[in-house]
């Protein structure tokens, strides 16, 4: 059943973020990661949400903003090159593996990687968020990058997001801006905690997948 324009304008990112996770499944045949279909749609679908997220931390995000952003482009136009083929993720890195291509330029296996990374430091940010909403959001933001996106970045990337730390708003204005209007702290808190529960799971067989194609390691050139 569709939800109507005015339900759409009231539910929250986080809301919407719940309902697509909840809809979106990794069939494994026999917890075969290899014959593994992760819907292609859905998944950038997630992907724009988690985009709409970073945008309210504010100026900080800008450089992964653009990151994010090229990287959902990169795997639509995969999936409108072939969209019976490629409405599979799995077999666009199946493809790209086979071809050799998957290391190389901006191709969707490296793009894939990238936004399941963004999806962990989304994951474990609002975690924290859930847990300890008096963490000051620039520890919160800084120690999310530290574990998820740091290690596989350069230290031209890195100095960058130091420097854009200065920008983060308070952690009380950045869950102000994640509520609709008729939300109260707890109600948010619930749906943080519902999508970090619905993010663990995915995002477990996402790298286990990567790890099979030999892409959990890749770092940014």
């Amino acid at each position: 059943m569709k939800s109507t324009r005015r339900e759409v304008e009231k539910r929250s990112e986080i809301g919407s973020v719940i309902e697509e996770l909840s809809m979106m499944a990794i069939v494994k045949p026999g917890e075969n990661h290899e014959s593994a279909h992760i819907p292609t749609k859905p998944f950038l679908s997630v992907c724009y949400l988690v985009l709409q997220v970073l945008d309210k931390i504010g100026p900080t995000m800008t450089v992964l903003r653009q990151d994010v952003y090229q990287n959902i482009k990169t795997l639509e136009l995969m999936h409108e090159s072939n969209p019976s083929l490629n409405s599979n993720l799995v077999e666009i890195l199946k493809s790209e593996a086979r071809e050799g291509n998957a290391r190389k330029g901006s191709s969707s296996s490296k793009a894939l990687v990238w936004l399941t990374r963004t999806v962990d430091f989304t994951s474990l940010l609002l975690q924290t968020l859930a847990k300890d909403p008096e963490k000051r959001m620039e520890q919160v933001v800084e120690e999310a990058y530290d574990v998820t996106l740091k290690p596989w970045h350069g230290w031209i990337s890195s100095a960058a997001f130091r420097v854009a730390l200065r920008l983060v708003p308070e952690s009380k204005t950045f869950v102000n801006l994640l509520k609709t209007e008729d939300e109260n702290y707890d109600t948010l808190k619930e749906k943080m905690q519902m999508v970090v529960s619905l993010f663990v799971p995915f995002l477990e067989d996402m790298h286990c997948i990567l790890r099979l194609y030999n892409l959990d390691k890749l770092k940014s050139t």
